[in-house]
């Protein structure tokens, strides 16, 4: 019976989740050609509402938690374990303040409505995992952009994503480019729970009445430290939220 209600409430989601895709993607195309980048970005900010208040019509529920104020006169670099492509939308959402912009592989860029759009237009940094050289262009051009800005970035250390819950170990380069060249940057490490479980495999079926959290740790200030020292201070707190060797 629950394999069939995920299914049944998985197509009412998708179903959902497209148009969803479809309407924000013209209102993106109009707000950046007629208003410019803020209100695209508002825009983008309640497209991703959309995509996450949506799982409440499989029956899940996601809880987000911030256990410490965080600056908006800084840039930040959010560091988060990788879970499914869902982790994402609630970090848009919830932490909108801070204009979060994600280190995301390339082939991401096209191919989506709304997804690929906001990816070409936001300043994500667009890697080819085979280019290792374009990668660090691209992250460095990242963290020169949120140190102009005072926003943030995102990155998933892991690499790819990881449905059960197992954490990889956290690559270094990534961040410790971003802190290159956004030095003034805190880093702070987001616990993400049970999106894997939500989204094993591909998207259908998802696996209804799945209780998601995204929790917001306190920062880490890197100042004094090197690169190495201050991903592995994030992955440890990671790992004792999750409770993970």
């Amino acid at each position: 019976m629950k394999r069939l209600l995920d299914y049944v409430l998985s197509g009412v989601y998708l179903l959902y989740f497209f148009l969803l895709l479809l309407v924000f993607h013209v209102l993106q195309v109009l707000s950046f050609r007629l208003l410019g980048r803020p209100a695209h970005k508002r825009v983008v900010d309640w497209m991703n509402a959309g995509i996450a208040y949506g799982w409440y019509l499989t029956g899940s529920t996601i809880r987000f938690r911030q256990e410490a104020p965080l600056p908006t006169d800084r840039p930040l670099i959010f560091v988060a374990n990788h879970q499914s492509m869902f982790d994402i939308s609630p970090i848009i959402w919830f932490l909108r303040a801070h204009t979060p912009t994600f280190v995301s592989k390339i082939e991401l860029a096209h191919g989506t409505p709304a997804i690929s759009y906001n990816l070409r237009k936001s300043g994500a940094a667009l890697i080819d995992r085979s280019n290792p050289k374009q990668a660090v262009v691209e992250i460095a051009r990242l963290g020169k952009q949120i140190s102009d800005r005072n926003e943030s970035a995102v990155i998933f250390p892991e690499g790819t994503r990881s449905a059960s819950g197992k954490l990889k170990p956290f690559a270094t380069a990534g961040v410790g480019v971003l802190l290159k060249k956004a030095p003034k940057a805190l880093v702070v490490p987001i616990v993400i729970e049970h999106t894997g479980w939500f989204n094993p495999k591909g998207v259908f079926p998802l696996r209804s009445f799945t209780p998601m959290s995204w929790t917001v740790l306190a920062p880490i200030d890197p100042a004094g430290q090197p690169a190495e020292a201050v991903v592995k201070l994030a992955e440890d707190a990671i790992r004792e939220r999750l409770g993970v060797s």
